[in-house]
């Protein structure tokens, strides 16, 4: 199996760059009143990587990259069209809100006219563009300084698409290099004068548990306490809790539920990864109806996203699998709060 993750990891360092929300994530609930659910399902566009990257995802590392730098379209093998996604989720799945990945549309950044098909697809479908999800555009917390400042204007035109799109945020990556403290110093440099670039267009940046020290949920909530700014904070993901290198195969984890419990004070986003489901229909990583409880305790009412990463079911069956759960824990826990 091949996370998101490893999968950009292995090419990161081929291409020219790599691959979080602000404070009181519950402002950006989408819950306005008694009559809304608990909380809303969005649908990460990851979900469906197989389906839109196609034969392009049994590239070698080098060629893959390659051709992300050079000619990002011909990645796009597959049998699903991005430009289709805000579709798919609304007219296969009925989800009304979707998370956009920035490699699906690599050189569309600037378009005007593409990011403006996108909105009207999506506004067509009475879909919600959430965020977009951004790699592979340097380290924001790389040790040297021109690297770094280069990483951060990087990120500035996913800003500007995210805003063309009407979407509260960017999810980054709070990557870099060097001793513990070091390394939150350095990553809340550079998330700091993103930030500053994003709140000028009223985009959030948020940092997801991402590989890393960045999946130390220590770690990363003392970078936003560094950063203190409300348009920076924190995407957890139940399932981004590994501590190792990406090339390394251990058993270096975090705890997944200490972690998310350290980041939803930072969230405006979170995101339920789904791996594989035992024959009742339960995630046996995640504990949901125990994650969902401490994503609700933080007073966090806004979408919560699918993304499906599984080997076994096919990303269709795997997202249906992970919408149900969410669906049934969200009634379980109705009753428990208002």
């Amino acid at each position: 199996m091949e996370t998101r993750r490893n999968f950009l990891k292995k090419t990161a360092a081929i291409a020219s760059g790599v691959g979080v929300m602000g404070l009181g994530g519950a402002s950006l609930s989408g819950c306005s009143n008694s009559n809304d659910p608990l909380f809303k399902i969005s649908l990460a566009e990851w979900s469906l990587n197989k389906s839109i990257f196609g034969k392009s995802r049994q590239l070698g590392s080098e060629e893959w990259a390659k051709l992300l730098t050079d000619d990002p379209d011909a990645l796009l093998q597959g049998n699903i069209k991005h430009l289709d996604f805000a579709k798919v989720a609304h007219q296969d799945f009925g989800i009304d809100a979707v998370e956009y990945v920035n490699t699906f549309f690599f050189n569309k950044a600037t378009n005007k006219n593409y990011l403006k098909e996108m909105k009207t697809i999506a506004d067509g479908e009475g879909v919600k563009n959430l965020l977009i999800m951004c790699d592979r555009e340097g380290a924001l917390g790389d040790p040297d300084e021109t690297a770094r400042t280069i990483a951060v204007e990087n990120h500035y035109k996913w800003v500007d698409a995210a805003k063309r799109l009407g979407c509260h945020s960017i999810r980054v990556n709070a990557q870099s290099e060097g001793e513990y403290d070091e390394q939150m110093k350095l990553a809340a440099d550079g998330l700091s004068r993103l930030t500053e670039y994003g709140t000028k267009n009223d985009i959030n940046v948020i940092v997801e548990n991402h590989g890393g020290l960045s999946s130390n949920g220590k770690w990363l909530s003392g970078v936003m306490d560094m950063v203190n700014h409300p348009h920076c904070g924190t995407l957890p993901d139940f399932g981004n809790f590994y501590l190792g290198s990406w090339e390394e195969k251990g058993n270096e984890w975090y705890d997944r539920y200490i972690g998310v419990e350290e980041l939803m004070p930072y969230a405006k986003a979170v995101s339920a990864k789904s791996h594989n489901f035992n024959e009742d229909g339960t995630e046996k990583d995640t504990d949901y109806s125990k994650m969902m409880k401490i994503v609700l305790d933080a007073g966090y009412r806004g979408y919560v996203g699918i993304e499906y990463e599984g080997p076994d079911l096919s990303e269709m069956d795997g997202i249906t699998a992970t919408k149900k759960l969410l669906e049934k824990v969200r009634v379980e826990l109705a009753s428990k709060y208002s």
